[in-house]
Order: C-alpha cells, then structure tokens, then sequence
C-alpha cells in the first residue's frame, strides 16, 4: 500500500511541475505583451490638441530612425537663439502630452522639438519596446535638432520611459548639454520586476527572465539590457537634474534616489512631496517649469553665449 501511493506521488508531483510551468510561462507572455504590445493605430491618434491651442507657431517636421521608420513631431520655433529643448515622451505617450513643458520652454526663447516615439501616436507603426528602440529615435530627434539649428545647444526633458531613454542617449550623444530626466527607472528588468511585485505573490525573478527572453525572441531585444544606472554616470561633467514624486506607485522614489548615486556631479535630484508618477509638474505647474527652465537656462544660454 505504500508503495502504490510512492508510485502515485512521481505523476501527480509531474503534473503539477508541468502545470506550474506552463502557468509560468502563460504569465511571462502576458507581461512580454505589456511591455511590449502590438502597434494599434486608430484615428483618435490625430484628435489631439497642438501648438496651434495654445497660440504657438509650429511646424509639423518628419525624420528617419536609423532602421528607416518615418517619426513625426511638432517644431517650435525661435530664431533668434541656439538653444534647443527636445522633450521625450513616456512609454504609452505622445507628443501632444509634452505641450505643457513644451510651451513654456519656448516662451522662455528656446527652440523646442516635441515628437512621437514609433509605435506611438503620428510615426509608424511598430511594436512598442522598452528603453530599446526608442534610444535610437531619440538619438534620431537630436541629430534633427542639429540640422536644423548646426550649432545648438541641446538640453533634453524625458518622463518616465522618456527619462530612461533620455539618460541612454545622453550617455552616447555629447551634444546633450543638460539633462531633465522626471521619474526614470534605473533598469528595463528592475522596473518590470517592480511591476509584478505589486500584482502577484510570486519570486518575480524567473518570470522576468522569462518574460525578456520572450521579448528578445518576439521583437529582437532583451529589456534587461537597458540600464540607465550603468552609464549616468558617463553624462558627466554635463549637468543632470532628476526629478520624481515621493508618491509614485509606477516607478518608486527609490529608483531616482540609486540613479542620483550613480550619476556624477553636476547632479541635482528634486523629490516632490505627494507628487504620482510623472505628476511633480501638476502639483505646481508654474513652480515646476520655472524651476526646470532655470535649470536649463544656467548651463545652456551660458554655453550660447
């Protein structure tokens, strides 16, 4: 009798390895699928508001990725400067999401760049990645800037994933004079791990490797592969501001508070009492961009002038 149940123990303890297995692996696609979904275009993509809502003189201006996608944004004028602000949107965002920040940097007489990732709102459809493809749009974005004003003085505001990819360029361009990076996340495995932690009681290390290998073999990258925290540092002795929410329940305070050790001086981090993910500049809108442009105004016009 005892050695039939023994016997009967090796199949059922199979089944549940294999079951748990296959639950693991059904888990890691759905968050393969949230880090990076299929390109879902819709005509909502263009009912957005512009530059021209809010008074703005603005041109509708196209470029290429280095893999050839066509990548739309919005260019706001001055002139009469060198100074160039190119503003990077957050993983489910858009151009016209920036208008605020935007707006402001150019009435306070910079030049200002507002563009979609691909994927993302006007440019071409592809699959949304995270802090992978996006660097080289990014990087893409900033060599527009250059052709269109030759000698300019280039500071960047990312937010979220837009502050992540912000810091990766910034590391590989040295025409990022200054940098405005508001809730980044220190690493691609770091943040998709933090996510899970918060839905399911389980060891979110296996998941997430399986979750990028899933990634890599669907799109051709390993999120894990993207670490701001391991070349922030690089920035240096161009200036860096983080900002971020103590608040936030997207990417925690925690992140900004590693990335800030990491990075080298200049360096400035301002955490915002209260404040949700990406949400400092709500909290104070007029106190929020004043303190930004400052920012930018002591190591960008010094460079202009």
């Amino acid at each position: 009798m005892t050695i039939r149940v023994g016997r009967s123990i090796v199949p059922m303890a199979l089944t549940g390895a294999i079951g748990l297995l296959g639950g693991m692996v059904g888990l890691a696609y759905a968050v393969s699928w949230r880090v990076s979904p299929p390109p879902r275009r819709s005509y909502l993509d263009s009912y957005t508001f512009t530059p021209w809502e809010l008074g703005l003189p603005y041109e509708t201006v196209e470029f290429r990725s280095s893999d050839g996608l066509r990548l739309v944004g919005w260019w706001l004028p001055r002139p009469e400067t060198n100074a160039v602000i190119v503003c990077s949107h957050g993983h489910s965002g858009s151009k016209d999401e920036l208008l605020g920040i935007g707006s402001y940097c150019w009435r306070a007489g910079y030049n200002v760049l507002l563009f979609d990732y691909r994927g993302r709102g006007e440019s071409d459809p592809w699959p949304k990645t995270l802090v992978s493809r996006e660097v080289d749009d990014l990087l893409a974005a900033l060599s527009y800037a250059r052709q269109r004003v030759p000698d300019a003085s280039i500071g960047v505001i990312g937010y979220s994933m837009g502050a992540s990819v912000a810091i990766l360029a910034a590391a590989r361009d040295q025409s990022v004079k200054a940098l405005v990076a508001d809730s980044a996340f220190t690493a691609g495995d770091d943040i998709v791990s933090d996510s899970i932690a918060k839905v399911l009681p389980i060891p979110a290390a296996l998941l997430v490797r399986l979750a990028d290998a899933i990634v890599d073999r669907r799109h051709g990258y390993r999120f894990s592969q993207a670490r701001p925290i391991d070349v922030i540092g690089q920035i240096a002795p161009r200036p860096v501001f983080l900002v971020h929410g103590t608040d936030d329940s997207v990417v925690p305070v925690s992140h900004s508070r590693r990335l800030y050790a990491a990075a080298r001086e200049p360096r400035i981090i301002w955490e915002v009492s209260g404040a949700e993910h990406c949400g400092s500049y709500f909290v104070d809108r007029v106190g929020y961009c004043r303190r930004v442009v400052e920012f930018l105004d002591q190591y960008l016009r010094s460079v202009e002038a």
